[in-house]
């Protein structure tokens, strides 16, 4: 899989095209004025590099995604969990849940992925 990991900044703008796309470059440059503060040169100048990266593109004046948000969010998590816990599933299950109890629900979703997991259900 390319690089998708982005910084918060990029994370944040590019929540805005996935939220909203199809937009125009300058619905994006108004959406981006309003949310981040930016001006319309940083917003093309991050677009601009985005769309070199492969995640978006513009076409006739129109962004659009090339990667949905959820294989950067995937991809994120995979790489996050192998630098901060040696890709120990466990590991992070352990830190992220540390002095706070699971809801039944919580604890019957993680159950159902584990078993279709197990199964080889899920890839």
């Amino acid at each position: 899989m390319k690089e998708y990991r982005l910084g918060r900044m990029e994370t944040r703008f590019a929540d805005i095209i996935w939220a909203k796309e199809p937009l125009s470059t300058r619905e994006l440059v108004s959406a981006c004025e309003k949310e981040l503060g930016w001006k319309r040169t940083t917003t093309y100048t991050v677009l601009k590099k985005l769309c070199e990266r492969g995640l978006f593109r513009i076409d006739n004046s129109t962004v659009t995604s090339m990667v949905p948000r959820e294989s950067v969010r995937k991809a994120e998590s995979r790489d996050f969990v192998e630098l901060h816990f040696g890709g120990s599933l466990p590991a992070f299950l352990n830190a992220f849940t540390d002095g706070r109890r699971l809801t039944e629900e919580e604890a019957a979703s993680l159950r159902k992925m584990i078993e279709e997991y197990e199964e080889g259900g899920r890839a």
